[in-house]
C-alpha cells in the first residue's frame, strides 16, 4: 500500500502548490546555515550574501563531487594511465555541458517542487517514464556496484579483506543516511568532498610537466590515435562525468533541501562551485596517472584502479599511492550515497511514497528501505571473485553516456513547458546549447556503434562526417524554430513575481501534445540507444577477452 504524504510534524503544503511531499516545505536547513521559511528579504551586503550561501551550499557540491566517484577515479587514471594528458580537453569541454544539464534542474526543482521521475510521468505518462525510469534503475545498481567495487581495491591496497571492507562500507552508508535527519547526512557528504581535495597535493606529487598538461587542456588530440577504443573511453569520460543519475539527485535534493524560486541564483552558485571542483579534481587525477605512467612498462596497460594505486606508490610515491587509494575510497563513499538516494528518490516519485530526508525511518519505510537494500545487494555483489573490475567499471561509465541523451531530452522538452515552469522556461539561446550537447553525444555513440561492427573504419574521417551533419541540422533546426516560436514566449514578468512563481498541483496541468514527428523522434532515439547500449556490452566484452 502506498504511504500517504502528510506528517504532523512538517508545515502543511501550500494552496495551490503542487509539492506533494510536506516534508519538502520548512526551513532550509543546510549544513553550514539556516534559513527561516518566513525570510524573503534581500540580501544587499556580501556578508548577508555569503551567510545565504554557505545555508544554501550542498546539493550542486555533492552531486558534482559525487560524480568524481569510483568510476570517475577509474576512468580518470584509465585516461592518464593509457593516453596521458592528451585527452585533458575534454574536462574541459564538459564544464558547460555540466553547468548547462544541472542549471535546468535546478529550476524544475526549485520552481516545481516535484521530483524528475513524477515530471516526466505526469507529463509523458507512464508508458515513457517506464523507459526512463527503467534505464535509471538498472544504470544506478550497476554504478552503485562499481562504488563497492571502490571500496575493494582501496581496501585492498592497504591489506584490508574485501569481506571485511565492504560489508563495513555499506552498513556506514546505511547508518548515514537512515537517521533521518538532513543536515545530518548533509554534514556528512560534505567531510567526504573536503577529503576529495586529496588529488590536488597527488597532481602536484607527481610532478607534471606545465607545458604537456597545457597542451593537453588546450589542443584536441588523442595520443595513438583516434580509434574506437579510444571512444569508448572518451564516452565514458562524459558519462562519469555528467551522468543521467545527477539530474534525478539534483531535482530531487533541492526539493528536499525546500530551496525555492527566491534561492535559485545561491544554487545556481552552488552549482558552478561543484563544477568547478569536479572538473579540477578530474584534472588531477588523469595528470597525477599520466605522469607517474609515463615511459614506463605500465604506460597504456591499465588494469583497474587498484593496480594504479600500487603504480602510483613504485613510480611516485608510498605517499601519492596510499593519497590515491583514499581518494579512491572516499569518491566511493560519496558516490554510493548519491546514486543511491538519487534512485530512492525517483522510486518514491514513480510510487507516490514519502521520500525526505527529513523523515525518520518509521515514517518512510520504503524510502530508506529501498536505499539499503540497494546498497547491501550491490555490495555482495562486487564480493564475487576473479570478476573484471577493471573493463566492468569503464562499461557502466561509458553506459551512462550512451544513455544521457535519452535524459538530456526529456529535460529540455520539461523546461520549455510553460505549464510547468511558467516565467521560468529556458531561453533559446539555451535550447540550441542544450541540443548541441545531445547532438555531440549521438556522434559519439554511432561512432562506437559503427567502429564496434567494423573496426577498419577511420575514426577521425568518420567523427568529422557526423560533426558536421550534426552541425547542418542543428542550423537547420534552430532555424525552424526561430520562423515558428518568433519572439518565443510572453512578456517578461516582474522579478518579484519570479520570484514567488510555483507550479500549480500538477492534476491542473494540461497534459502537452505530441506531434507525429516528435513520437517518432522519440522511437527512433529509444531504439538506436538501446542497439548502442548492446554493441557497448560487446565492446565491453571484447576489451574483457583482451585482457
Amino acid at each position: 500500500m502506498p504511504e500517504p504524504v502528510v506528517a504532523a510534524a512538517t508545515p502543511p503544503t501550500p494552496p495551490g502548490s503542487a509539492v506533494l511531499d510536506s516534508a519538502h516545505v520548512g526551513d532550509i536547513r543546510g549544513a553550514l546555515g539556516t534559513i527561516r521559511m518566513a525570510d524573503v528579504g534581500e540580501r544587499r551586503s556580501w556578508r548577508g550574501r555569503l551567510i545565504a550561501l554557505l545555508a544554501i551550499v550542498g546539493p550542486g557540491l555533492i552531486v558534482m563531487v559525487g560524480d568524481n566517484d569510483a568510476g570517475g577515479v577509474a576512468t580518470y587514471a584509465q585516461a592518464g594511465q593509457n593516453y596521458g594528458p592528451s585527452l585533458l580537453w575534454t574536462l574541459v569541454l564538459l564544464i558547460p555541458v555540466l553547468i548547462v544539464n544541472q542549471e535546468m534542474v535546478v529550476r524544475l526543482g526549485a520552481v516545481t517542487g516535484v521530483g524528475h521521475a513524477r515530471l516526466i510521468q505526469e507529463r509523458f505518462g507512464r508508458f515513457w517514464v517506464s523507459f526512463s525510469v527503467g534505464d535509471l534503475f538498472v544504470l544506478n545498481f550497476l554504478t552503485i556496484v562499481t562504488e563497492f567495487i571502490g571500496v575493494r581495491l582501496a581496501a585492498g591496497y592497504f591489506g584490508v579483506s574485501p569481506y571485511l571492507a565492504v560489508p563495513l562500507a555499506a552498513v556506514l552508508l546505511v547508518a548515514v543516511i537512515a537517521s533521518g535527519n538532513f543536515r545530518r547526512w548533509e554534514r556528512a557528504m560534505l567531510v567526504f568532498v573536503v577529503g576529495s581535495l586529496l588529488v590536488v597535493p597527488l597532481a602536484v606529487l607527481s610532478h607534471p610537466a606545465p607545458g604537456a598538461v597545457a597542451r593537453g587542456l588546450a589542443v584536441p588530440s588523442v595520443a595513438h590515435g583516434f580509434t574506437s577504443t579510444a571512444v569508448l573511453l572518451i564516452i565514458a569520460i562524459v558519462g562519469t562525468t555528467v551522468a543521467p543519475w545527477q539530474l534525478f539527485f539534483q531535482q530531487s535534493n533541492v526539493i528536499d533541501k525546500r530551496i525555492t524560486p527566491r534561492w535559485i541564483a545561491y544554487e545556481r552558485a552552488d552549482t558552478v562551485i561543484g563544477a568547478v571542483v569536479v572538473i579540477v579534481g578530474a584534472a588531477a587525477l588523469m595528470i597525477a596517472a599520466a605522469h607517474a605512467f609515463q615511459g614506463t612498462a605500465a604506460a597504456g596497460h591499465f588494469v583497474n584502479a587498484g593496480q594504479v594505486a600500487k603504480g602510483i606508490a613504485r613510480h611516485v610515491s608510498g605517499a601519492a599511492g596510499a593519497m590515491f587509494a583514499v581518494v579512491l575510497l572516499v569518491a566511493s563513499v560519496i558516490g554510493a550515497s548519491a546514486v543511491t538516494l538519487a534512485t530512492s528518490y525517483a522510486f518514491g516519485d514513480v510510487f507516490g511514497l514519502r521520500h525526505s530526508l527529513h523523515r525518520r525511518f518509521a515514517e518512510a519505510r520504503v524510502f530508506y528501505g529501498s536505499y539499503s537494500a540497494m546498497v547491501l545487494v550491490a555490495a555482495a555483489v562486487v564480493l564475487v571473485p576473479n570478476a573484471p573490475l577493471g573493463v566492468v567499471t569503464t562499461a557502466v561509465q561509458a553506459l551512462a553516456g550512451v544513455l544521457l541523451p535519452s535524459a538530456t531530452v526529456f529535460l529540455l522538452l520539461l523546461c520549455n513547458d510553460r505549464e510547468v515552469l511558467g516565467p521560468w522556461v529556458n531561453a533559446r539561446w539555451l535550447n540550441l546549447v542544450a541540443s548541441f550537447i545531445v547532438g555531440v553525444l549521438l556522434v559519439l555513440s554511432l561512432i562506437l556503434v559503427l567502429s564496434t561492427l567494423d573496426s577498419s573504419l577511420n575514426v577521425g574521417l568518420l567523427f568529422a562526417v557526423l560533426t558536421g551533419v550534426m552541425l547542418l541540422c542543428l542550423l537547420a533546426g534552430g532555424a525552424v524554430m526561430t520562423l515558428r516560436q518568433g519572439d518565443h514566449g510572453a512578456p517578461p514578468v516582474p522579478r518579484a513575481e519570479r520570484m514567488t512563481w510555483r507550479m500549480p498541483p500538477l492534476a491542473l496541468l494540461a497534459r502537452p501534445r505530441w506531434s507525429r514527428g516528435r513520437t517518432l523522434g522519440m522511437w527512433a532515439l529509444r531504439g538506436y540507444l538501446g542497439v548502442a547500449a548492446l554493441l557497448l556490452v560487446v565492446k565491453a566484452v571484447q576489451l574483457a577477452g583482451v585482457r
